[in-house]
């Protein structure tokens, strides 16, 4: 089999010098999927991934072009100098950022740009080229053989929530509001996350969010974004994959991906929603009747959603 590389760019600085990039996501070595091989960091891909990259707007540098270049370039420069020499027709732009009312003109902007070098733009958005669900990542540290072939975990907590302190635009403060109120009542959960507000009770930040999911039989799956067709996160993806019954809030994709009852959809993100998760977390109940059908979503997750599967069927194309 011609087994084809592709390498990757990103905006993300925790991931941009990665080699080992989605390496946990196949049971082969190196990043190997079928007829692919994920090499971020190779320099002569027959393929090139930017995923969630940020062009420069208006011709001007940016701050992760200036950490780049010592001296300043026009933007068709500098994007060219970073693209391998992979021709148009082999370079892939995925964008991952919800269209929040804050970002969307700078996710358009991409959009704009990413016509001039890229073959395929895609983006969980109507405006999108492709308007398309994002592929599956998730955040455990576990090899994907393990998390195929493991047993339930022990489940000894009712629920848990991992989620961050940004407070950047409507939505985050939104949500940061919630856990207020969710605080407030009765409501038996653990708070993990980075920067969380000293009012939040935080348990703490987790360096593998699998610790904070899989003894618990319910996570809160919350969204930054519920508001159109495409959008659903690695939220829900790492909530299943730890064997956990999601109580979601998001919108409708969900329903497209995977199958019914694997996840419980929080109604509100107020009093109503409170009521709805004190009332399913007092017993692991939701959780042994979903069991066959949250296993079925794991492998649907594992196999399908995955972004390397993804990548594998688009080379094939």
């Amino acid at each position: 089999m011609n087994i084809k590389k592709i390498g990757m760019l990103t905006s993300y600085r925790h991931i941009a010098k990665r080699t080992d990039w989605l390496w946990q996501q196949t049971p082969q070595q190196f990043g190997s999927w079928r007829n692919i091989q994920i090499d971020a960091q190779a320099e002569k891909p027959d393929f090139l991934l930017l995923y969630q990259f940020d062009f420069p707007k208006n011709n001007k540098q940016s701050s992760w072009i200036d950490k780049l270049r010592r001296k300043p370039q026009n933007l068709e420069t500098d994007v060219k100098s970073l693209l391998r020499d992979v021709p148009k027709e082999r370079i892939i732009y995925l964008l991952r950022e919800p269209p929040l009312e804050e970002i969307v003109e700078n996710n358009k902007n991409n959009y704009q740009v990413a016509q001039q070098y890229c073959g395929y733009i895609s983006g969980p958005d109507d405006f999108a080229p492709h308007p398309g669900y994002m592929p599956a990542i998730w955040y455990h540290n576990n090899a994907f053989r393990e998390l195929n072939e493991m047993p339930v975990p022990e489940k000894v907590f009712p629920c848990s929530w991992i989620t961050s302190g940004i407070s950047r635009t409507a939505n985050h403060r939104r949500r940061l509001k919630f856990i207020e109120l969710l605080q407030a009542s009765e409501v038996k959960f653990h708070l993990y996350g980075r920067g969380l507000p000293t009012w939040a009770k935080s348990s703490g930040e987790l360096g593998n969010k699998w610790h904070g999911m899989a003894p618990y039989y319910y996570n809160l799956s919350i969204e930054n974004y519920a508001d159109n067709d495409w959008y659903v996160s690695e939220k829900l993806w790492d909530a299943l994959l730890a064997w956990c019954l999601p109580i979601y809030y998001g919108g409708p994709a969900a329903d497209k991906l995977l199958p019914p009852g694997s996840f419980l959809r929080l109604p509100t993100l107020d009093e109503k929603g409170v009521a709805y998760i004190q009332e399913v977390t007092a017993t692991p109940d939701f959780w042994y009747a979903a069991k066959d059908a949250i296993a079925e979503a794991r492998q649907i997750i594992l196999h399908k959603l995955n972004l390397l599967n993804w990548l594998s069927e688009f080379v094939s194309q």
